[in-house]
């Protein structure tokens, strides 16, 4: 027999549910563009936003009939300026919405177009909601196939707000083989499941070091961790990118391998990983 605290309790949680769910945003789609991807890592440091550019460049690469855009939304620590090598405020469109800048033929809009290099963001939450909400409304993308967002790292507000406010085709994630960031790479995968938002895989970073004298190989990070990972969620594994000098140092002077270096083995990996898992 069933107790009545126990009918109660039900019709209570139920009442929350309902409540809970009037209270979030609707999703509302970004004016012109088709497809959002965001990419996101548990954990700083481990090449999310390398990847993303990448990706972004190889959405493209892959079929020239494409187009892609790239939106930064890490406030706090903006790369993608510096990773696409641009500088400068946007300009206004007609409507008051601002103009994404652009290079190698995609549009960009980040906080660090907002602000100086050099200057900290020392901002409260609403303030952060505040400019996150402005990224996603207020940027004039004309028409895009994609438009893939760099998210920060971690599982916090702004990854929230983002996955209530814009319907998200998949989320990639990015992590190391390391033991440490396979952790919060398993809590940021939870968190999209539990957003409804599906999961296209994880991308396995720095997986191997080749040393370009000897050619003998070093798993500095561990090797198969994020590999595991994904066969323990039931999620793909989309594939892994080396440690690799050429993408660090061309990612520093704002030329991503997909443009600096299109006929190489790893470019032509990572374009053929786009194409098979977006």
């Amino acid at each position: 027999m069933v107790s009545k605290r126990s009918v109660d309790s039900k019709a209570q949680q139920e009442r929350q549910k309902q409540q809970m769910a009037r209270g979030l945003p609707k999703q509302k789609p970004i004016a012109g563009v088709k497809q959002v991807i965001v990419v996101a890592s548990g954990k700083g440091g481990v090449g999310k936003s390398t990847t993303a550019v990448n990706l972004a460049l190889a959405l493209m690469a892959n079929d020239q009939s494409k187009s892609a855009g790239l939106l930064d939304v890490d406030v706090y620590g903006p790369s993608v300026p510096r990773l696409m090598n641009l500088k400068g405020n946007p300009e206004l469109s007609d409507d008051n919405r601002m103009v994404p800048l652009t290079n190698y033929g995609v549009p960009c809009m980040s906080m660090g177009f907002l602000v100086e290099d050099a200057s900290p963001i020392v901002w409260r939450g609403l303030m952060v909601m505040s400019a996150v909400e402005r990224l996603l409304r207020q940027v004039d993308w004309g028409s895009l196939d994609y438009l893939v967002v760099d998210m920060p790292p971690g599982t916090g507000d702004v990854q929230l707000s983002v996955t209530q406010n814009i319907p998200i085709a998949g989320a990639v994630i990015v992590s190391t083989p390391q033991d440490i960031a396979l952790l919060d790479a398993h809590r940021g995968a939870e968190m999209f499941k539990k957003v409804n938002v599906p999961v296209l895989g994880l991308v396995q970073n720095m997986s191997v070091f080749q040393c370009p004298n000897c050619q003998h190989q070093t798993h500095i990070f561990g090797s198969d961790g994020a590999r595991q990972l994904a066969d323990t969620l039931g999620i793909s594994f989309l594939g892994d990118i080396p440690l690799h000098l050429n993408i660090r140092e061309m990612s520093d002077k704002g030329q991503p391998v997909v443009v600096s270096c299109p006929d190489s083995t790893l470019v032509r990996y990572l374009i053929s990983q786009s194409h098979g898992s977006i």
